[in-house]
């Protein structure tokens, strides 16, 4: 894993005891190769608990069926919103968390006055419902390999650093990275049993996705605690629907982020702020701008942690950046806005203890989106604990309520409940 995720898994397991993790150090010549990664699994359960209103289309399992855009599961349900199976309303399955199983190689080496690096990783996942388990006969097209990270950096300390390739996004980077579900499930859990390869955490449900981004970024040294970043970013992920490439772009996506770390006896913190831009072109008349900005903060003392976080866009829309946020019938951007607040504690034991809420919100265009399942919001509660068993082994436990409305009015609800554990090495 890549620096800032390294740095975001050790805080968030070992906020009252440790440090970052290295992962397997092996010196090679010019060079040192980091081995690292994690597994992780979970047994969870999702039931559809109160859905309301005019079904649209078919769903098994149903997501989207009552609410287009919505993340509460629905139960498996054919036209008409009458139920299928001996258990209609729930959901079970042994998944990957939000973090995927993860194995990544980085090679760091000091040439010609520079620090030269690059990291490959891949991530595969625990669950695939084919018959064979293996993926030779897939359950879903989604059961496969992932690739998050593939790109090489060079620089300095007295003037910062180029990074080139694949890795997560700026904009957002850090309310994923600052969110408590990253070493669990959060929402979505047992849905994943299907093939997906990871959850959902709290994705969609207080902030957009950053995703993986092919980027050109600029990083500066470190002022004392300040450092921004700014990239190029690769344009042809933001389209209106969830599927890439609907849309075409004709410049490159631009993100960029500031941030202040804080340190002291007894209170420790971040602050930042990112934002992004990206232009898109659904036809020769239908041109409009995604933009997007956000403002967070954490802060940790006395074994609490205390995170805040607020995003609002246009044509942003939500869960994905760009998803449903731009109406083609009338060329309209919707507005978009949400956050999420959590809350820890890090008992005498080292579990540490949780609450978190988030909700994302999408605006009508017009006045004819009022009239039909498009989503209005979705917002999640999620309660968990994760104990340090030892060094690298964590036991994870969490339970997550996920609410989506329409703008018609239609309603969903659903509940996750899961438990396992994740290994980092």
């Amino acid at each position: 894993m890549n620096k800032n995720i390294k740095l975001a898994v050790a805080g968030a397991i070992f906020a009252a005891a440790s440090a970052a993790q290295a992962g397997i150090i092996i010196p090679a010549g010019e060079w040192t190769i980091d081995i690292n990664g994690n597994v992780n699994g979970f047994m969870s359960q999702t039931r559809a608990d109160n859905v309301s209103g005019t079904p649209t289309n078919v769903g098994t399992p149903a997501v989207g069926t009552y609410v287009n855009g919505g993340l509460a599961y629905e139960g498996h349900r054919i036209a008409g919103g009458s139920t299928t199976g001996s258990n209609p309303n729930k959901q079970m399955g042994l998944t990957t968390g939000l973090l995927p199983a993860w194995l990544g190689f980085t090679g760091k080496t000091r040439q010609n006055d520079l620090d030269v690096e690059f990291t490959i990783s891949l991530q595969p996942q625990i669950s695939d419902n084919g018959v064979t388990g293996d993926g030779a006969v897939p359950a879903s097209s989604t059961s496969q390999f992932l690739n998050r990270q593939t790109y090489l950096s060079f620089g300095d300390k007295s003037w910062g650093s180029i990074k080139i390739g694949k890795d997560l996004g700026v904009f957002a980077s850090d309310a994923i990275l600052n969110d408590m579900t990253l070493l669990g499930v959060g929402s979505g859990g047992s849905i994943s049993g299907s093939g997906d390869n990871t959850t959902l955490g709290g994705i969609g449900t207080g902030y957009i996705y950053a995703a993986w981004k092919g980027q050109v970024a600029y990083t500066t040294p470190n002022f004392n605690g300040f450092q921004a970043t700014v990239a190029l970013t690769n344009p042809n992920q933001i389209g209106n629907g969830l599927a890439a490439n609907t849309f075409n772009q004709d410049r490159f996506g631009m993100e960029g982020k500031a941030s202040y770390s804080f340190a002291g006896d007894a209170l420790t913190g971040k602050v930042w702020v990112s934002g992004a831009t990206y232009d898109v072109t659904s036809s020769a008349t239908q041109n409009y701008t995604v933009s997007v900005g956000d403002i967070g903060a954490n802060v940790n003392a006395n074994g609490f942690g205390v995170t805040g976080y607020y995003y609002k866009g246009e044509g942003a829309g939500s869960t994905f950046l760009g998803a449903n946020g731009f109406d083609s019938a009338t060329g309209t951007k919707r507005d978009s806005e949400g956050g999420y607040v959590q809350l820890t504690y890090v008992l005498p034991t080292k579990t540490k203890v949780g609450i978190s809420y988030g909700e994302s919100k999408l605006d009508a265009a017009t006045s004819a989106d009022l009239s039909t399942n498009l989503l209005r919001s979705n917002e999640r509660t999620t309660v968990g604990a994760y104990h340090p068993l030892t060094k690298h082994l964590n036991l994870v436990a969490e339970y997550s309520n996920t609410q989506s409305r329409a703008q018609n009015n239609n309603k969903a609800e659903s509940d996750t409940v899961s438990a396992g554990a994740i290994l980092f090495f």
